[in-house]
């Protein structure tokens, strides 16, 4: 579902973000340096990490991280096919709850490496709230170990209307994506929601900077998950998913309260997106 809602006219975002990440490759690599152990949360993008990995000088290697095990290690192996002389361990982990050392540390120690660089694209910082940002830029600082930075994919605040379009496409499948979550806990949780009798919301709230997702209650129900029984009033909401929008200026403050600095940014010719390099205060 989410790879249809990406072709959308509407849905700029993962286009903009290959856009700008492609065409500024050769820039990103010489600020990142050669001989870069790089990290990636949430891999699986080859438009988005193989432009990077291709303009690296001498990369000491690749550590693809992700929750989804089967998805990751099918994509280790098809990316170590292309790379061969590239040294890929993946690591199968939730890099937002769990705590992680990178693998086979006193081999990568003993490796020549000048940099680590964690890629985290997508935007995937802004479902987030500031708290969990913090909390989780903080993490990978610890994880750097006092050497590197973050190559990290914002999307940035910008006409409300652009925003309410990306999430409210004229096809709907933005509602569909946002409704298969009561599918998926009927599923997984022995659930009993009826998908006709809620709807999909997704509103721009100016104030936070951002898009919130709602599956909203067309009448007063209740519904049983794993045996326990919720009541929903007509109109009272789920809220599924936040999408937080930044301004660079915002992004700047979010790095220096979690120990990095932002040093370079890079926007796309209509400055919808922006792909950014924090780096490590020393």
């Amino acid at each position: 579902m989410f790879k249809q809602i990406c072709k959308l006219d509407e849905y700029y975002i993962t286009r903009t973000e290959i856009e700008v990440l492609q065409q500024n490759s050769q820039e990103i690599a010489k600020i990142i340096g050669e001989k870069c152990l790089l990290i990636e949360y949430g891999s699986g993008s080859v438009e988005k990490v193989y432009p990077i990995i291709d303009a690296l000088e001498s990369p000491a290697g690749y550590i693809p991280i992700d929750i989804a095990k089967e998805h990751l290690f099918d994509y280790a192996e098809f990316t170590s096919s292309k790379y061969p002389d590239l040294d890929i361990t993946a690591v199968f982990a939730d890099y937002t709850q769990q705590e992680f050392k990178l693998p086979d540390e006193k081999l990568l120690n003993d490796k020549d490496i000048n940099n680590k660089v964690i890629l985290f694209a997508g935007s995937t910082i802004g479902n987030l709230v500031y708290s969990e940002a913090v909390a989780l830029l903080k993490k990978s600082a610890n994880l750097l170990n006092g050497k590197g930075g973050m190559l990290i994919g914002v999307d940035l605040k910008k006409d409300p209307n652009i925003l309410h379009a990306a999430y409210n496409d004229s096809q709907g499948l933005t509602a569909k994506f946002n409704l298969n979550i009561l599918d998926n806990i009927n599923r997984e949780l022995d659930a009993n929601f009826n998908l006709d009798d809620f709807y999909h919301y997704a509103p721009y709230n100016p104030t936070i900077g951002r898009i919130e997702l709602h599956l909203v209650s067309k009448k007063s129900q209740n519904v049983k998950v794993l045996g326990q029984e919720f009541s929903f009033k007509e109109g009272e909401s789920i809220h599924s998913e936040n999408s937080h929008k930044y301004s660079i200026v915002d992004l700047g403050e979010l790095a220096l309260e979690a120990g990095f600095k932002l040093k370079k940014s890079w926007l796309d010719k209509n400055n919808l997106f922006s792909v950014n390099y924090l780096e490590l205060q020393n």
